[in-house]
């Protein structure tokens, strides 16, 4: 039994760790958030006023108390998958307590998840540029001749970020946790200075100053609430990163040292601008003491590149699991860390994200400017994680239907105004995110229906596995049985490998020992090695040919070799030398049919998709020198 002392140093070293990997996004929000809101050249500008600063930093307060702490801390993240958070999570969720009457109104919220989950890619790409832009900005605030090499040097950095990605964040992770402590003490400092100059912004603590800027002035605050949102960027991770440090680490890091930090830099800030109208062009810069600005701007490029790293390890984290579960092709994916396995790059994400970012960074130029389209990727994203737990709630946990009304109509208004406010931007940015996500909805829609046709039709070819085993006893000629062991990877148990079906149609020949093997990914996180193998002998007990079943779960990468040497020797109809077994796959050559299951230019979408596909020996961990694959063609 382990001392009090070394619980307490577990505990404090898992909350650095989450401050380190799930903070990062929301906590440099503070560096951009006051001055988008403020900024001239905004099309909706919010005049500068006293009443307006404490109106708008009340209501980023409650924003930040409403959506962040009440919605995500204190709801949404109990509704966890075995231990894992994020939105893939509600939609595994969602299909498993669907009632039966239910099912097509879950059918229905899955498919806005997906959207969810597709607009998080947008996140993913506008986040690294709008967060390195604006640390990088600070420069100005030292040197404003500096202001021609603020695009150049964020592009380096970010360059720099993504060709780091291949070695993972397990190297450097023990050092994000330190930093961000470091980032949130100081900025909390900073704001603590800002507020002794000018107490009276504390008054922006009680809601009536929001609630009066929100109804008094709406045609204002409307429009503010689309930079507002800035200060909840970054929310979702608390609710998707929950599986790798759980909800206490992450709670306890929001209220002890996240919250109040922000809080005390928002009202700081709102404390200088109140001094000194001038200073909303930079208060969070301008905030900091002269001799400290230097080592501020360093220390918040570092937040924000870990911010950075912490969307973008999100981004590979979301690909996995929508390639798990059906809805992108089996990408090829390196695990970084060998005690956190949820910490992935996938080499093909990375260098989408990669151009992407620097691309936003070249055209739009400014942390400003990309604002506009930020904001709609985070509204959209939180909607629809709102709307998903609240039928989770009612569903799974049989939450009265009137207090899911009520409440959650409340929330739903709030999150619906942010929505509304943001889709005002939309020629100003704000489409952007949105095409992101339309167009990465589009397509895993689409592998998920190809993939569907596909797999028809390769049941129709391939015929019941049964059968074909039973039919091997009885062909005329004999099957001629050559020594040793091969293992031919199948869909299911179901239907004969097309790979075996072939071999012993054009040879009539087969091994004397013979597994066939399907990967079964289910809709959990993670399976035990004592439940990860099933064998089946397929009603015949010595024709040396069993069917087994590898278990995994949605966070996990097969590992087919390492896996079979869990089964037990005595259900194996025999001995199988895996050592110098031979792996058999199917490679199916897809082309486009005359069918009417999918549209023209879905048909041609789904097969230039396919062609991101991992290879299946690299994915499934199969010996190379002793895998052999075996064709045939399907049109879709």
């Amino acid at each position: 039994m382990s001392s009090p002392g070394v619980g307490d140093s577990a505990r404090l070293a898992i909350v650095i760790g989450a401050l380190g990997v799930v903070f990062g996004d929301i906590g440099t929000s503070p560096i951009y958030t006051l001055q988008t809101v403020f900024n001239p050249t905004d099309p909706h500008p919010v005049p500068l006023s006293d009443q307006n600063v404490y109106g708008v930093v009340s209501l980023i307060f409650w924003s930040v108390m409403t959506i962040v702490t009440l919605t995500y801390v204190a709801l949404v993240m109990r509704a966890d998958n075995h231990g894992e958070g994020g939105i893939m999570a509600l939609i595994t969720l969602l299909r498993r307590w669907a009632t039966r009457g239910g099912r097509r109104t879950a059918t229905t919220l899955a498919a806005l998840g997906i959207f969810g989950a597709a607009l998080f890619f947008g996140d993913s790409m506008i986040t690294p540029a709008i967060s390195v832009l604006s640390a990088v900005e600070g420069v100005k605030v030292i040197a404003p001749g500096f202001e021609a090499w603020i695009v150049p040097v964020t592009t380096v950095i970010i360059l720099a970020l993504f060709a780091v990605q291949r070695h993972g964040t397990a190297a450097v992770g023990r050092f994000f946790g330190p930093v961000m402590v470091a980032w949130f003490v100081a900025i909390g400092a900073c704001g603590v200075v800002g507020i002794a100059d000018n107490p009276a912004i504390l008054r922006a603590l009680s809601p009536t100053y929001a609630v009066s800027f929100l109804f008094g002035h709406f045609d204002i605050a409307f429009f503010a609430l689309a930079a507002i949102v800035l200060a909840v960027t970054g929310a979702e991770a608390l609710y998707a990163d929950m599986g790798h440090f759980g909800r206490k680490a992450i709670t306890r890091g929001w209220l002890l040292l996240v919250l109040p930090a922000c809080t005390l830099s928002y009202l700081g800030q709102g404390a200088l601008v109140l001094a000194d109208p001038d200073a909303v062009a930079a208060p969070f810069f301008l905030l900091i003491p002269d001799w400290a600005r230097i080592p501020m701007v360093l220390l918040a490029t570092a937040a924000t590149v870990i911010a950075s790293q912490a969307v973008i390890t999100g981004a590979f984290s979301v690909a996995s699991q929508a390639a798990q579960l059906g809805y992108l092709p089996r990408l090829r994916i390196q695990h970084t860390s060998p005690s956190v396995i949820g910490q992935v790059y996938v080499p093909w994400v990375n260098g989408v994200l990669m151009v992407a970012v620097v691309a936003l960074v070249l055209a739009f130029q400014s942390s400003a400017a990309l604002a506009y389209a930020f904001g709609m990727a985070v509204t959209g994203t939180i909607t629809i994680t709102t709307v998903l737990f609240l039928y989770l709630a009612h569903t799974r946990w049989r939450i009265p239907l009137p207090v899911v009304l009520i409440g959650g109509g409340v929330l739903l208004v709030i999150d619906g105004l942010f929505l509304a406010a943001n889709m005002t931007k939309l020629v100003h940015g704000a489409w952007l995110p949105l095409l992101i996500g339309v167009v990465a909805f589009t397509v895993m829609t689409t592998w998920q229906r190809g993939r569907a046709i596909v797999t028809d039709a390769r049941e129709r070819l391939e015929g019941p596995l049964r059968d074909f085993v039973v039919g091997l006893a009885h062909r005329d000629p004999s099957l001629v049985r050559t020594p040793g062991t091969a293992v031919f990877l199948n869909r299911g148990n179901d239907t004969a490998p097309l790979s075996m079906l072939k071999l012993v149609e054009h040879t009539n020949v087969l091994h004397d020992h013979v597994v066939i093997l399907s990967v079964d990914v289910e809709p959990v996180p993670r399976i035990a090695d004592a439940d990860r193998i099933v064998v089946d002998d397929l009603g015949l007990t010595h024709d040396g040919v069993f069917h087994a079943s590898l278990r995994y779960g949605y966070m996990e990468r097969p590992d087919v070799p390492a896996a079979l040497r869990l089964i037990d020797p005595a259900r194996t109809e025999g001995p199988v030398d895996l050592a110098r077994a031979s792996f058999f796959l199917s490679k199916v050559d897809l082309s486009p049919g005359p069918g009417h299951e999918m549209a023209a230019w879905r048909k041609r979408l789904f097969l230039t998709t396919s062609h991101i596909a991992a290879d299946a020996a690299s994915y499934f961990n199969l010996p190379l020198d002793r895998t052999v694959v075996v064709g045939s063609r399907i049109e879709v």
